[in-house]
């Protein structure tokens, strides 16, 4: 099997990137960048740490990252499974990568930073939802940012409902955690306290 170990080799094979792809990508976030932004409820937080690499999904109202100025934006962290795994590598490796999806766009947009978590409770209270602050925030400020072009959403045709999985074919996430803690976890109880679980604890 062929293995590719060296940019040469990598480049001879994609051609070097044309004048698009370079002159959009900027070090700050411009109006047009803000409105992807604005526009998007779910961000891929992508972080690095001792433990290696993560990505994790983040979502909340449209616009939920809140544009402080062209080189700053900041994400409310809301309740979870309290693993915190893109916490602790920020904690220990500033560096984060986010991707920005608006539904119905086939369009992305990346922003790479550098980031830290506060508490300030001020600041947590300001993204408030349904009588609940923001347990943290997560402040990055951008090194780039840039948009995707819609080759990939087009291809998976990822907005087309025609195309949408019934959830009913896929495992549930009980009967994976029976399996995963040896039926120490009652699959059956777990997906159907859920619902109900998740109403309470969604902020």
């Amino acid at each position: 099997m062929p293995v590719i170990t060296t940019v040469e080799e990598l480049e001879a094979l994609y051609g070097l990137p044309g004048e698009a792809s370079l002159v959009k990508e900027l070090d700050h976030i411009i109006p047009e960048y803000a409105a992807f932004i604005e526009a998007s409820p779910f961000v891929a937080l992508a972080t690095c740490g001792p433990e290696g690499l993560d990505c994790s999904p983040r979502g909340d109202l449209a616009g939920f990252v809140r544009i402080v100025d062209a080189k700053t934006v900041m994400m409310p962290d809301r309740r979870g499974n309290n693993r915190a795994d893109s916490l602790k590598n920020i904690i220990r490796d500033p560096r984060v990568g986010l991707l920005f999806l608006v539904p119905g766009s086939g369009t992305t947009l990346r922003i790479n930073g550098r980031a830290h978590i506060t508490t300030d409770s001020e600041l947590c209270g300001s993204f408030t939802i349904d009588g609940k602050a923001a347990r943290s925030v997560t402040v990055v400020a951008v090194d780039s940012v840039y948009f995707q072009c819609a080759r990939a959403i087009v291809r998976s045709d990822l907005w087309n409902p025609a195309r949408y999985v019934d959830p009913k074919s896929l495992p549930t996430p009980g009967q994976i955690l029976e399996i995963t803690s040896r039926k120490n976890i009652d699959g059956e109880a777990y997906d159907k306290e859920w619902p109900e679980r998740a109403k309470k604890t969604m902020w």
